[in-house]
């Protein structure tokens, strides 16, 4: 083979090689978990009532019934995967998982490591925990009083500024609780989807989260970066659950109120 010939062959072999990487490409998440027959869902798994374990090790909740609707309109088996914070994007990045709904605040700087998907599903914002004899209805009575926070907690200064709220901070919350039960403070200030899930515990039974939330941050659900497919079908299934109210549904369901996000979004699509 002449020098001619074999530069031939080799630009031959170099767009056959360019072909099948871009056949690769084209490849997606979605067929990827048809293939696979099964959807991997990151959820969380130590925060109820949105993704916790049952007494049977069980990861249940709010979170895994979503992703579980999801696994059903795909017609495939659900895994779910526990994620905290500090993974659930990364195990995302890296393939561990297919699908990530599992309490992520949806922000700027979050939209730039994975694909968080419109709409936003849900959303949390800040309310109090308090006792039902303190008998609480607005938030102009934490003027002046001791009120629990987490130490660092975005929300504080405006507790502190604009309500008048003097700031009893701890690092965790389980120093925070154990204060409140002790009279330390008025209330405990602190993300209301986590409180809604405190009052599900027996020992918080005369204990109220009484309030309007404030300083609501919209939840987004996550594909990885460049699955584009996937996002637009996750889209039209977020929109689905708002026009149907099936979040509202699953808010009765685990003992949540109905939240103001969900009533909204619900009217928004219906």
């Amino acid at each position: 083979m002449n020098t001619l010939s074999r530069r031939f062959a080799l630009a031959a072999l170099a767009v056959a090689f360019l072909g099948a990487g871009l056949a690769a490409a084209k490849a997606d998440a979605l067929d990827d978990i048809k293939q696979r027959g099964t959807l991997r869902v990151g959820t969380k798994a130590d925060y109820k009532p949105y993704g916790y374990r049952d007494p049977s090790g069980a990861i249940v909740g709010i979170e895994p019934d979503l992703a579980a609707d999801v696994a059903k309109r795909l017609g495939v088996k659900l895994e779910l995967v526990p994620v905290v914070a500090s993974n659930r994007m990364q195990f995302l990045d890296q393939g561990k998982i297919d699908l990530m709904i599992a309490t992520m605040t949806d922000t700027p700087e979050r939209r730039k490591v994975v694909d968080i998907v419109d709409p936003d599903y849900y959303a949390s914002g800040t309310n109090l925990l308090a006792p039902k004899s303190a008998h609480i209805t607005d938030w102009s009575q934490i003027n002046g009083k001791p009120v629990c926070m987490i130490q660092g907690a975005f929300y504080n200064k405006d507790l502190q500024e604009k309500y008048g709220a003097q700031s009893v901070a701890f690092k965790g919350t389980t120093e925070a609780y154990a204060a409140l039960k002790a009279g330390s403070c008025i209330g405990f200030a602190y993300d209301d989807t986590a409180l809604y899930g405190a009052l599900l515990d027996p020992e918080w039974k005369d204990y109220e989260v009484p309030l309007q939330s404030i300083l609501v941050a919209p939840w987004g659900l996550a594909v990885k970066l460049g699955e584009d497919k996937f996002a637009s079908f996750m889209s039209d299934t977020v929109k689905d659950w708002h026009k149907t109210g099936f979040i509202l549904g699953l808010e009765k369901k685990w003992g949540v109120p109905s939240s103001q996000f969900a009533e909204d979004m619900h009217k928004k699509y219906m």
